[in-house]
């Protein structure tokens, strides 16, 4: 996780997360004196991880070449400066002007900054390497740095976003899934995409399942034909909850219930079906209260201290699929609701399901994940005979699949030497993600 994380509640503010725990809301220029604090606990978690282990990869945030923002940087090259480490450039290829840009950001380093970049990394290359060559032998030549490597594009790679939402659902981009589908055996969800949505990884296995229409809707969408809606995460569920009023979702969401449709609520989401969220220290904005769609006769109350575990159960309904997956969250619910749980973790019950059982609401993150219980929901959802799709699975597969191309078009020679590392290349490990 990000020793400090900046949870956005406006275009000028952010909750700060703290190694996990929410320490406080500032604007953003209270942040910037509050930068100093934020450095001693993202070296605590430095100073913790160093304990552990041989070689620690730190994914910066941003550019590392962003003056307005370089004084007490705590992200960048602020902490490479911090505890004397090795940095290395990469630049995304795919979108053009590669050259220009690690020049241009080596040059806007201090002279101290510019002598710890150790080489230049090109990622998402596509084409003749051939034809590529001239230009990093100029880089090489210009700033005495090597070229550590030049990374391939991996087409049809499904990896977890970690800010952005991937809403595009391709025959490619289903996971390269080749499974012919009967007319009308398909199931069509939709996500109202809240300003301050969270956990989207949630529907990742819908995204690609062959047999799943989904399709994120934005502030004018439409949830008419949908035949099931999930209600996501959230960072400020006051917040989305209003703004799911204001555009009327919420009278989309009764029309579809009553013409047969089922709804879902994950986390926030599933906060928001109660009758009434209570935020009275302001946790996660102003204190205060706010009515909840009043689906399921339920309080929740957001307390300072949040919720954050690994979860394992069953689903209490259908075939009493097995899963596995976490809770992170400030909410604490209460209310009849909860007699009718949605699963069964460790002998007591977990979220809601309506008498009717047309909706249903958990804490749970990653439950579309295990291929029992994605096929548990799906039936309940009205798909028959659905395919079984592990997206852990194939999670694990393309991470495999990324270790392979790093493995064999990284210079790890290059590497060790300009890191300083002695050690044989073969007793590292291939980190995805940096």
């Amino acid at each position: 996780m990000n020793p400090v994380l900046l949870k956005p509640d406006s275009d000028t503010g952010a909750q700060i997360i703290v190694q996990g725990r929410a320490l406080t809301n500032l604007e953003a220029k209270e942040y910037q004196a509050f930068k100093g604090t934020g450095m001693k606990y993202v070296l605590e978690s430095y100073q913790r991880l160093s304990g552990q282990y041989e070689l620690i990869l730190v994914e910066g945030a941003g550019s590392p070449a962003e003056i307005n923002l370089r004084d007490k940087d705590i992200a960048n090259m602020g902490f490479a400066e911090a505890v004397d480490c090795p940095v290395i450039l990469i630049a995304d290829i795919d979108r053009g002007g590669v050259f220009s840009h690690l020049t241009g950001t080596l040059s806007l380093l201090s002279e101290s900054e510019q002598q710890r970049v150790i080489g230049f990394v090109i990622n998402r290359f596509r084409g003749d390497l051939s034809l590529l060559e001239p230009g990093l032998r100029w880089l090489e030549e210009r700033t005495g740095k090597p070229v550590l490597g030049v990374l391939p594009y991996l087409h049809n790679l499904q990896l977890d976003q970690e800010d952005a939402i991937d809403s595009q659902q391709t025959p490619s981009s289903r996971a390269g899934l080749d499974i012919p589908v009967a007319p009308g055996n398909r199931l069509i969800v939709k996500v109202p995409v809240f300003p301050r949505i969270s956990n989207h990884t949630d529907f990742d296995a819908l995204r690609m399942h062959p047999q799943v229409d989904l399709k994120y809707v934005g502030q004018s969408g439409d949830l008419s034909d949908a035949d099931l809606i999930i209600l996501p995460g959230s960072k400020s569920v006051r917040a989305d909850l209003q703004w799911l009023k204001d555009y009327k979702f919420d009278q989309q969401i009764e029309r579809h219930l009553r013409y047969g449709g089922k709804l879902l609520g994950i986390c926030g989401g599933f906060q928001m079906l109660g009758k009434t969220l209570l935020d009275a220290n302001g946790i996660e904005s102003e204190p205060g209260t706010t009515a909840g769609l009043g689906y399921f006769d339920m309080l929740t109350e957001l307390t300072p201290k949040k919720v954050l575990k690994q979860v394992s159960g069953y689903l209490a309904f259908g075939r009493q699929p097995q899963f596995t997956g976490y809770e992170i969250h400030c909410g604490r619910s209460g209310g009849s609701a909860l007699d009718n749980p949605f699963a069964q973790i460790s002998g007591a019950g977990e979220g809601a399901v309506s008498e009717d059982r047309k909706i249903m609401g958990s804490y749970i993150h990653g439950l579309f994940d295990h291929p029992e219980s994605l096929d548990a929901l799906l039936q309940w959802a009205g798909l028959q005979n659905a395919h079984m799709l592990d997206r852990n699975a194939l999670r694990q597969s393309d991470l495999n699949r990324l270790a392979d191309m790093l493995e064999a078009n990284m210079n790890w020679l290059k590497f060790t030497q300009a890191c300083g590392l002695d050690l044989p290349v073969s007793e590292y490990c291939v980190v995805s993600g940096v």
